[in-house]
């Protein structure tokens, strides 16, 4: 069985794997969207499934506001003496750790390990009855970047660090370092990262005998002569008990496709590990655009971005650009959006939009909402959301409803209408919208209104610190009872690579 790169097709960024038994897991960044770090397990690392997030709230009071590229940065996670150890840097308030013996089920509360500004991407590994928690810097909040340091804290991690120890200084021969992932093997202490910027940078490897240095340096994979850019931070994992079959994965940035998730092979020779097609043991590795499945196991698992609404909660693929309030939305014969007031007039701040990530390269949306707008202002609609966003709606003004065509962009103060419709008299509205990529690494869309297809040609734009995403919302500019009630939200893959 052969895989192709990407093996996720959406923007699970700075992913972290690991295995335990038969089975894989991985983590990723979530930011201020929640709920918070995507929970995905694989029998084989090249299918992927999503069941369960760490956290549904984000336990800090601005985030019941919309906080752009905020929140839960690259998280990591490990398997320590029975429990699932979750690590989540917020870059404003500090380094925390959740736990759970079921990754299925509930996750403790939020705890921190380290408070204060600018740390990022921590990485726990045990060692004599104690952990040791790898991280970088966030320039932006701290004033400096291109290090890496760790903490010491209890087998258990329930003492919080007060202070931190420079391990690694990357400016001269790894700048920008950041993402680090510990590992041991053969007596040694390892430190996976990447450097030199997510767009164009490379994978190296440290090696120690001492946790806390000093650290020899590898370059164990660069892009090459490949059109995988990066490749950027992500995880390594050993395949079987035995220690000698490995790989690796790692994310791509895609643009307003997000970044991407790719599955590398791995090999040491001279206890180094290079990652990717390795053409010569002395050279860093290349990416490969696919490969033989790392375990000849075959599965069903996959990211489905439809949804029927017919239960009770929504589908884990969804999530709000804020915690999430009551009134929201509720489950009454299809999804119903209750046309809430938040105030203001750019759709970026609204903290009620249901959004999922794009979820293929090539792919359709189709989803039909009936129509209870009650008084002027209310409004229902279909975004697709980035830096500059665009999106669809049925509006009512003057006490009827009207379609509308609209754009904005983050930190603006207001939409621009680009079209209006003659007063819209029907009970149901069906928004779709179609999706094309054009190299390099550009989504293109527009939207339809049932058989109207607008002229309108859009380049989806990445969000902040994600890619695109797509969604639909209802709001109000006052105290409203109306609603909008979505039947269902249909996506179909038309990547002609996998049969659409």
């Amino acid at each position: 069985m052969r895989y192709s790169n990407p093996v996720i097709q959406s923007d699970y960024s700075d992913p972290d794997v690991i295995r335990v038994g038969p089975d894989f897991y991985m983590v990723a960044s979530s930011f201020n969207h929640v709920p918070g770090v995507p929970v995905l397990h694989s029998k084989n690392l090249a299918e992927w499934r999503l069941v369960n997030y760490v956290f549904d709230r984000i336990p800090f009071p601005r985030f019941d506001e919309v906080q752009h590229g905020q929140g839960a940065w690259a998280p990591s996670l490990r398997f320590h003496n029975g429990k699932f150890y979750c690590l989540i840097p917020f870059p404003d308030e500090g380094i925390y750790v959740s736990e759970t013996e079921d990754i299925y089920g509930q996750w403790s509360p939020l705890r921190p390990l380290l408070k204060g500004r600018g740390y990022e991407d921590p990485c726990p590994i045990w060692a004599n009855g104690r952990c040791y928690v790898v991280f970088a810097f966030v320039k932006s909040r701290i004033g400096f970047n291109s290090k890496l340091a760790v903490f010491e804290t209890d087998e258990e991690l329930k003492t919080p660090a007060e202070d931190y120890k420079t391990v690694y200084d990357g400016h001269d021969i790894a700048p920008n370092i950041e993402g680090p992932k510990f590992y041991r093997r053969n007596g040694f202490y390892y430190i996976l990262a990447p450097a030199g910027g997510v767009s164009s940078g490379w994978q190296v490897a440290l090696r120690s005998k001492n946790i806390y240095g000093p650290y020899e340096t590898k370059v164990i994979q660069i892009q090459g002569d490949t059109e995988i850019n990066g490749p950027h931070q992500g995880a390594l994992v050993d395949l079987d008990d035995s220690g000698e079959r490995w790989a690796f994965l790692h994310f791509q940035d895609m643009k307003a496709y997000g970044r991407v998730v790719h599955l590398q092979p791995a090999k040491w020779v001279g206890d180094w590990v290079l990652c990717g097609e390795v053409k010569d043991d002395n050279l860093p590795g290349q990416p490969v655009s696919g490969g033989e499945y790392p375990l000849d196991i075959k599965t069903n698992f996959k990211l489905d971005p439809s949804d029927e609404f017919d239960g009770e909660k929504l589908s884990l693929i969804w999530q709000t650009p804020a915690n999430r309030a009551e009134g929201w939305y509720e489950f009454k014969r299809g999804l119903k959006l209750n046309c809430v007031y938040h105030g203001g007039e750019a759709l970026s701040d609204v903290p009620q939009l249901i959004m999922q990530k794009v979820p293929h390269l090539n792919f359709s949306v189709k989803t039909k909402c009936k129509l209870n707008l009650v008084n002027d202002g209310d409004e229902v609609g279909f975004v697709v959301f980035g830096r500059e966003y665009s999106y669809i709606c049925v509006v009512r003004r003057d006490g009827q409803n009207y379609l509308e065509i609209r754009k904005g962009i983050v930190g603006g103060q207001c939409d621009e209408t680009l079209a209006k419709s003659q007063p819209y008299d029907e009970p149901y509205v069906t928004f779709q919208m179609s999706a094309k990529y054009e190299p390099a690494n550009k989504l293109t869309y527009k939207f339809t209104f049932g058989k109207v297809a607008f002229t309108h040609k859009f380049y989806a734009s990445k969000g902040v610190w994600t890619g695109a995403k797509i969604g639909i919302y209802a709001r109000a500019n006052g105290v409203s009872r109306g609603c909008g009630t979505f039947k269902f939200f249909r996506v179909v893959c038309t990547d002609k690579r996998v049969g659409g």
